[in-house]
């Protein structure tokens, strides 16, 4: 850092402990401290929308791998000779597939529709958070200014020219500041408002994604479903119960 760069972090440090013990006035603007607000919040529901969308990507991705793993047991409890060892190789079948199309196109086109539009639109906002910072900087110097301006006025000094600097100085810094104020206020409400057109073609592939994958998912399925023999009301629980009730009567079991 310069000298003149530490001198300007010297007097805004000092500008802006006088201000928190009120012997200097701060500059407030409400205005700005609404619009800084939208952002914010602008921003971290964008950062919880990003996680929870790359949050479901995973999710589908561990799905389909437990599948996979449920599969290749299952498939160890049929030999060829059981009439039902044709669901297990479906159903295996099935998973490899539903796996195989989330990695090679879910996982892409999620990526180009989804993530990638919510993260570029994430990354624009550093650059506004760099401007604030520097609109903070240039405000306390105004202050610092306007306060120097102030003190000459009510105790004049000797010199006349000091007051006209000190105007001067001010009207510089005064000219500064509302240059960047004013460039945050009329950005940074259009950043707002653009979160409908922009998130809305990501919205909808990302329900279209949901859609594609969970019906591929269940035409699969099905098939596999088609197997089994027809459902009658109860019939699962039924069934489950009167295998369960053949191996209650094996005599190793009745023993206990």
């Amino acid at each position: 850092m310069s000298w003149n760069g530490i001198v300007k972090a010297v007097n805004r440090a000092t500008t802006s402990i006088m201000q928190n013990t009120g012997a200097m006035e701060k500059t407030v603007d409400k205005d700005f401290t609404e619009q800084e607000s939208k952002l914010n919040t602008l921003e971290q529901r964008l950062e919880s929308l990003h996680k929870e969308a790359k949050g479901y990507l995973d999710a589908v991705r561990g799905t389909t791998m437990a599948q996979q793993r449920i599969a290749e047991t299952i498939d160890q409890f049929y030999d060829d000779t059981n009439p039902l060892a044709k669901a297990g190789k479906l159903y295996k079948d099935a998973v490899i597939k539903m796996d195989e199309e989330v990695r090679s196109e879910l996982d892409s086109t999620y990526r180009t529709t989804v993530l990638d539009p919510i993260g570029k639109y994430i990354a624009v906002f550093p650059d506004y958070h760099d401007l604030i910072k520097k609109r903070q900087k240039k405000l306390l110097d105004y202050d610092r200014t306007r306060h120097d301006v102030k003190k000459l006025v009510e105790k004049p000094s000797n010199d006349p020219s000091k007051l006209a600097s000190a105007e001067s100085e001010a009207n510089q810094a005064k000219n500064v500041y509302e240059s960047i104020n004013q460039q945050l206020l009329a950005e940074i409400p259009v950043l707002v408002e653009m979160r409908i057109p922009y998130l809305t073609p990501s919205f909808e592939a990302l329900v279209k994604s949901q859609l594609t994958f969970n019906q591929a998912a269940f035409y699969k399925l099905d098939g596999v479903k088609q197997v089994f023999p027809p459902d009658n009301d109860n019939s699962l629980e039924g069934r489950a119960e009167s295998a369960l009730q053949q191996m209650r009567e094996l005599s190793i079991c009745r023993s206990n």
